[in-house]
């Protein structure tokens, strides 16, 4: 039987055409030195700057990227088991910058900063991803921060109000609450759930124990806070390049829902926990100090200040023709002995709108949360309060003050007057009204009673020792016999002359029948 050569032809242009869409062209290098999670590879001459590249081991492929681009060979972070690679393994380039997995799949999952899961509920099917080390938006896609983000903490929504949007600092050396009001945080966003206000929080874990971080998760799952919640954990036993990658992820994962406006979808408000950026520094000092960056101010690199700006920059509240979402950032910083001053510490004060100082003497005397009113601020102020709590926490700021400068007085027995001595009377009272439970939040019309109260001295003759217990018995009395008066409050969210008159009858009404023990 005879073969046309036409259809030879045909047969074999065919197969050059399926040849050449199935041939994969990419640039292949050798590992030449590997150890402590970065290797360095020979043979990448057109590697870019942040590329993810593929290292095919006996154990099967391990990711990473690079770091270093250097006269004859890359230097490279591992991104997994950094001990499966060895010596001479080939190593591909990607063409692709690092990716992470987004949207409402991650809600309730606890996932490693590459986005794998670490809990036992199965993969995670989520159909977009984000890059995870962007650009963050321009000063035309932003506006000013106006919509408070509530803590439920009545000193920090009081004195130092978080805005949507914000970067609000929270410093202190260990064990004084750091994480206790970073979480307070996460669990009262759970009121706004399911409304357009809703949150999601981004729960970063950087350096942290195992148990530590599996308590916090039982925590939100207990206060059933994991709905909303996505928590990223690089532990204290994973590799460095993991640690430094993990805050850069967590910010992916809000940046999605803060794009959700503009795409008119729900819920557009993220907030992102950096449990703590200290952590995060020593991991990107240990790979810049093992890829041979020049070390400088406390062993850091020179960029370390870049490593957190292009972190915090990226937290913002959108314009309105964006979609008006927000991400609010709260990074955490661990001092050593109360020095604020020191090189990681100073960096991030200088990028943040405001720093929440945790004292350990005020911790340690039994104030909690332990703050330190005189050094904490907000530098977005009263445009993040509603008007009701704008109009009544000057005065509190202004109260605590003076009677911590009393305080020293009355140490050295100094007679005070009657006046003097009303006062150093009041902030007692007050410091006792600011105490706070964990994991027990209070909504804004709460905090507003309770500060309004204590401000106009309703409390001034009630024993120190019976402030709590007056608190809990007037507000139990607002939502109860005098619930028409906390309604109208909490809907107006504003103090006029009108609801102020109810409120201080309400006020007097419960005084009457309170007895102290």
């Amino acid at each position: 039987m005879k073969i046309k050569t036409d259809e030879i032809a045909s047969v074999i242009q065919q197969e050059i055409e399926r040849y050449t869409t199935e041939l994969e062209v990419s640039e292949v290098g050798r590992v030449v030195e590997v150890g402590d999670g970065i290797a360095r590879i020979y043979g990448l001459a057109k590697a870019m700057s942040g590329e993810l590249l593929e290292f095919q081991t006996a154990e099967g492929a391990v990711m990473g990227q690079v770091f270093n681009l250097e006269l004859d060979t890359v230097g490279a972070v591992i991104y997994g088991d950094w001990l499966s690679v060895k010596e001479g393994d080939t190593v591909r380039s990607t063409g692709r910058l690092l990716e992470v997995p987004v949207g409402e799949a991650l809600l309730g999952r606890v996932v490693d900063p590459l986005g794998k899961p670490l809990d036992d509920a199965g993969p995670i099917n989520a159909t977009e991803f984000r890059k995870v080390d962007i650009i963050a938006p321009g000063i035309a896609e932003r506006q000013p921060v106006h919509e408070p983000l509530q803590t439920g903490i009545k000193a920090v929504d009081a004195m130092i109000p978080i805005g949507r949007g914000q970067r609000e600092l929270i410093i202190g050396d260990r064990k004084t609450g750091k994480t206790a009001v970073a979480i307070d945080t996460i669990i009262n966003q759970k009121q706004y759930w399911g409304t357009p206000e809703a949150v999601v929080c981004i729960y970063v874990a950087v350096g942290q124990k195992e148990s530590t971080v599996a308590g916090v998760v039982e925590t939100l799952r207990k206060n059933g806070a994991m709905d909303y919640t996505i928590v990223v954990n690089a532990a204290s036993s994973d590799p460095a390049p993991m640690q430094y990658i993990a805050p850069y992820t967590g910010t992916a994962m809000g940046e999605f829902f803060m794009w959700n406006g503009a795409k008119g979808r729900t819920p557009k408000h993220a907030l992102c926990i950096y449990d703590d950026l200290s952590k995060q520094a020593v991991a990107y000092r240990q790979l810049s100090l093992l890829l041979r960056r020049p070390p400088g101010r406390e062993a850091y690199p020179g960029d370390v200040f870049y490593l957190h700006s292009r972190l915090l920059e990226r937290a913002t509240k959108l314009s309105d023709e964006n979609g008006a979402g927000s991400l609010t950032a709260l990074p955490i910083i661990e001092t050593q002995e109360g020095d604020v001053s020191a090189y990681i510490p100073t960096n991030v004060i200088s990028i943040t709108d405001g720093q929440i100082y945790l004292e350990p003497e005020l911790f340690f005397s039994g104030v909690r949360p332990a703050i330190n009113v005189g050094i904490s601020v907000s530098r977005v102020g009263g445009n993040a309060q509603v008007k009701a709590m704008k109009k009544i926490a000057g005065s509190l700021r202004l109260d605590l003050a003076a009677a911590r400068e009393l305080e020293a007085f009355a140490q050295l027995g100094t007679e005070l007057d009657k006046a003097t001595q009303r006062q150093l009377d009041r902030g007692r009272r007050m410091v006792e009204l600011l105490k706070q439970g964990q994991y027990t939040p209070f909504v804004v019309t709460d905090q507003v009673i309770s500060i309004y109260t204590g401000s106009k001295g309703y409390m001034d003759d009630i024993p120190v020792s019976d402030v709590r217990a007056f608190e809990t018995g007037l507000l139990n009395h607002l939502k109860g016999a005098a619930k028409p008066v906390w309604d109208e409050l909490n809907a107006k969210k504003a103090l006029d002359a009108e609801i102020e008159k109810k409120l201080e009858d309400a006020i007097k009404q419960f005084k009457a029948s309170f007895k102290t023990s």
